[in-house]
């Protein structure tokens, strides 16, 4: 029985169990209810559906005689009512309304938390039950769509691949633009390391006044993330389920039928007909079947406890033998001593990821690939040869491509109050991630015959060596005075070493990848390794000063020294300050009061950096091989030749991020919240690679700090809580960002450049040295650069806008990056049932749809295929890169519709059992044309464009349109 079938069977088997296990009798209810700061609530009503009540007393405990089965409603002034199955032991947490939202509500702000309504920065919170639903298979689409002004971009049906992350645009040219990630506290952590359903909270950093406390790496913001640790409750729970998805999309190519059709009515010379009928798509696809199963338990008291969840998920992808499989494990502990004046914590987080990744040029097949073509003669896959005549089912089945990839996350944190309002704080960690790839491609693949089998193993690992210590004092005076301070150091280890090694020429394919020596073919460069590493050390030191709850003033400093810093800059500052004045507390203010919950303007400035462009060794001379072998007489033998590969540059820093931001934030009517926040950033020191002349350098390129970026613009998130009565709940949330990009410099007086070509579509049919983009002063990055296309002629060529000489004019044609973002989420509530729908979209940017450029002239054929849209369009040669290919590629798309119902409990084995349904990816509103507009943006090789994600890929891995089914059950 394999794990699908089994899912399914348990399912069914637990259905039956709960149904035979319902049994009307009497129950005493016992629980805790608290706020989300985890403090005792006292005076909470507590009404079973019979009528029965009872209220909270002041450790926020209560206890209730009801029927098994029966719902309880906990209300409380200021708190959104809750409605829960009964069940021996609870734990309620309820979520204020908009009306005192910002006095309870815990934010991280690293190193620390504070109370929202003491925030001066622009942060933006995600509590679990706001996060992404459906099947995820990185944890960073938890967050797509939720936040204003962070953009999550899934390029891939791929389960194998993750998601690209963006914070108020790109900063760098050569660096990553990804935020930084911070998992309970630890700096620069894979966000997959830690499973979605640990996830308590997770808090976006967005302006430089709160992201400068992590100093050189925070330019792009900082996500940080607080997984389940102290729950102090007991519990036990399980969370299941299979899903089936299917692609949401397909290119229309001719059918066998009216390829036939086609060249018959055109005497097409040369047309072959191989007397199938094959449909290379969906030879390649299928109905994806995946599962996903988490047990999670939990033992929580006032002085110790633990916690800690198993999972398992098995994600096929659309396209054959594409699938993740990741077994995942978590343990958490803590103890409080010393009068509860020192607390202990320790956690240990793994996965296991086994996957099998798919060679994306099996579509480039596909779509060339004469329809009449059967898959197999006479029990062998079909060739009729040439390079882009590949049989793709072949290609899918004869290689052997596995790989595997571990996370481990382990960390220890002692707390200590030395004297009331003073603690000292120690946090080590140590962060290990391993990648091991193994492939083979056996003698008798098409592609493998010359080399007569080929094999590669590679394994890389990468270690994190965290070690913080900090001090914070918490003191308020007088009843008016709040005071915050805090110091630390950081002490960062990274190491990272690798190897590989392959081989051809095997004489029997029977050992895979397992026996590398057998193969008798061995070249140059065939066996490699590798090692680096980098330290970076810090001091950092914040102070956050609140007075009469009124008026607010942070500010923050960092200085860090990293090993990667040229020696003329081996450390570096980074300042913030920032101001809040919550008006709405004013006496002036006392005749809105009744309807005005909150009104707080902010207004910060923060310097941050990226040091992620520099890498290891960058600012050093080295050498390397590249030159070739030489043959040494002394010893009568080849030797492997060595000459310089970098040029010194002590000058070499940090990229340095400026950002000011302001900030307005409202609640009214105890039910509405609004948040708007308009910043300006520039990113000066830009890292880029320029030529240099030889002499006076020994090497022709530098990586130097030349250039400026700049990004400005305005966000805006809405939340209402539309309907809260004790049957009723209807709460809706909304975010928007717009943002707007320019590269203001790439020279001075050394180092000059004046446009860089970039997206080049070298890798696509009578593409060879065209590129569609230029990185040019002035232009966003992803400007689309080149000739308008005017018409067609009466011939059917295409006709481009020229100069009076007759050349053809290279202009502006738009930008691959998006003007406008969204996210909308609405969820309804009613007795048992419960709804959520989601959907999120961008709008404004370009896309050259190239994979259209590249397969749709009616010249194709008959050697290859092409669109079915393509025949009526009068187009008689070859593609020209020109606007014509470029398309609008807004899109709305309605990303999850889940519907659950939460069963009445009758028995004693469970105290909640909901059953629920989520379709995903269910509708997309775009007039682009090609299969999905939401394509790669990031990077400086092809942003917005729809050919690839990966190098040498020319082709999209299809999204699927998925419906799950699950159960969620707590014991």
């Amino acid at each position: 029985m394999n794990l699908n079938k089994f899912s399914l069977w348990l399912m069914a088997c637990l259905a039956c169990l709960i149904n035979t296990l319902y049994a009307q009798e009497k129950l005493t209810v016992s629980g805790t209810v608290v706020n989300p700061d985890q403090a005792a609530l006292t005076g909470v009503s507590v009404v079973s559906a019979s009528g029965a009540g009872t209220v909270t007393d002041g450790d926020g405990k209560f206890t209730l005689s009801v029927t098994r089965g029966e719902t309880l409603t906990f209300s409380y002034v200021g708190y959104q009512t809750v409605t829960e199955t009964a069940g021996p032991e609870m734990f309620i947490e309820l979520l204020p309304t908009a009306a005192v939202l910002d006095e309870v509500v815990v934010v991280g702000v690293g190193y620390g938390t504070m109370r929202k309504s003491d925030l001066t920065g622009a942060i933006a919170s995600v509590s679990a039950k706001d996060l992404r639903k459906g099947v995820i298979t990185s944890a960073e689409q938890l967050l797509q769509g939720k936040v204003a002004g962070l953009t999550v971009t899934q390029p891939s049906g791929d389960p194998t691949q993750g998601s690209a992350l963006r914070l108020r645009g790109g900063t760098s040219l050569s660096a990553s633009n990804s935020p930084l990630i911070v998992v309970d506290g630890i700096p620069g952590v894979d966000m997959n390391t830690v499973q979605p359903s640990e996830i308590v909270s997770i808090d976006v950093l967005k302006d430089a006044s709160a992201a400068a406390i992590y100093g050189s790496r925070g330019a792009n913001g900082v996500i940080i993330v607080t997984t389940n640790r102290e729950t102090g409750q007991r519990s036990m729970s399980y969370n299941g389920y299979v899903a089936v998805g299917n692609a949401a999309n397909q290119l229309d190519l001719l059918s066998a039928n009216q390829w036939r059709d086609y060249v018959r009515k055109n005497n097409v010379a040369g047309a072959v007909d191989y007397g199938g009928d094959t449909d290379w798509q969906n030879e390649l696809q299928r109905t994806a079947v995946s599962n996903s199963h988490t047990l999670a338990f939990s033992n929580g008291g006032k002085d110790s406890g633990f916690s800690g969840s198993f999972s398992y998920l098995d994600a096929q992808g659309i396209i054959k033998k594409s699938s993740l499989n990741r077994l995942a494990g978590s343990v958490t502990g803590y103890q409080y001593g010393l009068n509860k004046r020192l607390k202990m914590e320790a956690s240990v987080h793994a996965n296991k990821d086994t996957y099998q990744p798919t060679n994306m040029s099996i579509y480039q097949l596909a779509y060339n690939l004469n329809p009449t073509l059967p898959v197999m003669q006479d029990g062998q896959y079909t060739q009729i040869g040439g390079t882009q005549n590949n049989n793709p089912v072949e290609v899918l089945n004869n290689r052997k491509d596995d790989q595997t990839r571990t996370r481990i996350l382990g960390f220890g944190k002692a707390e200590l109050e030395i004297v009331e309002g003073l603690k000292g704080v120690v946090n080590g960690s140590y962060e290990y991630n391993s990648q091991q790839g193994r492939f083979y491609q056996p003698s008798y693949a098409y592609d493998g015959r010359s080399d007569r089998g080929y094999g590669r193993r590679n394994l890389g690992d990468y270690t994190n060596l965290q070690l913080e210590t900090y001090l914070t004092y918490d003191k308020t005076f007088q009843n008016a005075h709040r005071l915050n301070l805090m110091g630390g150091y950081s002490y960062l280890n990274n190491t990272y070493e690798g190897f590989g090694a392959e081989r051809r020429g095997f004489d029997t394919d029977l050992f895979d990848y397992n026996n590398l020596a057998a193969g008798i073919d061995f070249r140059l460069g065939d066996v490699y390794s590798y090692k680096g590493q980098a330290k970076l050390i810090s001091f950092f030191g914040r102070v956050n000063y609140v007075y009469d709850d009124r008026y607010m003033v942070t500010a923050t400093l960092r200085r860090d020294g990293s090993s990667r810093f040229g020696a003329n800059h081996k450390w570096g500052f980074f300042p913030s300050a920032s101001a809040a004045w919550r008006i709405s507390e004013e006496s002036f203010m006392e005749g809105t009061r009744d309807w005005l919950n909150n009104l707080k303007l902010r207004i910060g400035y923060g310097v941050t950096g990226n040091q992620d462009g520099i890498g290891e060794y960058r600012s050093l001379s080295l050498m390397g091989t590249g030159g070739g072998a030489y043959y040494d007489q002394a010893t009568d033998s080849w030797k492997q030749s060595y000459g310089i590969t970098q040029n010194p540059n002590p000058d070499l820093k940090w990229e340095s991020t400026a950002q000011t931001n302001i900030g307005i934030d409202i609640a009214f009517l105890g039910r509405f919240n609004a948040t708007i926040d308009a910043y300006i950033k520039k990113t000066s020191d830009l890292l880029y690679t320029y030529n240099v002349p030889q002499p006076p350098y020994l090497y022709d390129k530098m990586l130097a700090n030349v250039g400026d970026l700049s990004n400005r613009g305005i966000e805006l998130t809405l939340g209402a809580n539309l309907i809260n009565n004790d049957r009723f709940t209807w709460n809706a949330n909304l975010v928007m960002a717009h943002n707007k990009q320019k590269v203001d410099r790439l020279s001075n007086d050394i180092y000059q450049t004046d446009a860089v070509p970039s997206g080049n579509l070298h890798d696509l049919t009578g593409m060879s040295g065209v590129f569609t983009q230029l990185l040019k002063e002035g232009y966003a990055v992803g400007t689309f650069w080149g000739p308008k296309f005017l018409g067609l002629d009466d011939d059917g060529k295409f006709i481009l806008e020229t100069d009076d000489a007759g050349n053809v004019i290279q202009q502006y044609l738009g930008n691959a990056q998006p003007s406008l973002s969204l996210g909308f989420a609405t969820d309804f509530a009613y007795r048992g049932f419960d709804l959520n729908i989601a959907a999120n979209g961008m709008f404004g940017q370009k896309i050259l749809n190239a994979q259209a450029m590249n397969i749709s002239y009616p010249g194709r054929l008959p050697g290859y295929n092409i669109l079915d849209s393509w025949l009526d369009k009068n187009v008689t040669e070859g593609p020209i890169y020109s606007d014509y290919w470029i398309e609008d590629g807004s899109f709305l798309r309605l990303q999850s519709v889940t519907l659950g119902y939460t069963l009445p409990v009758h028995n004693a084995w469970f105290s909640r059992i909901r059953v629920y349904a989520t379709g995903e990816n269910l509708l997309t509103f775009t007039g682009y044309s090609g299969l999905d507009p939401e394509v790669n943006f990031s990077g400086l090789n092809s942003p917005g464009i729809d050919k690839s994600i990966g190098p040498g890929d020319n082709y999209y891995y299809p999204r699927a349109k998925t419906f799950s089914f699950g159960i969620n059950l707590s014991f």
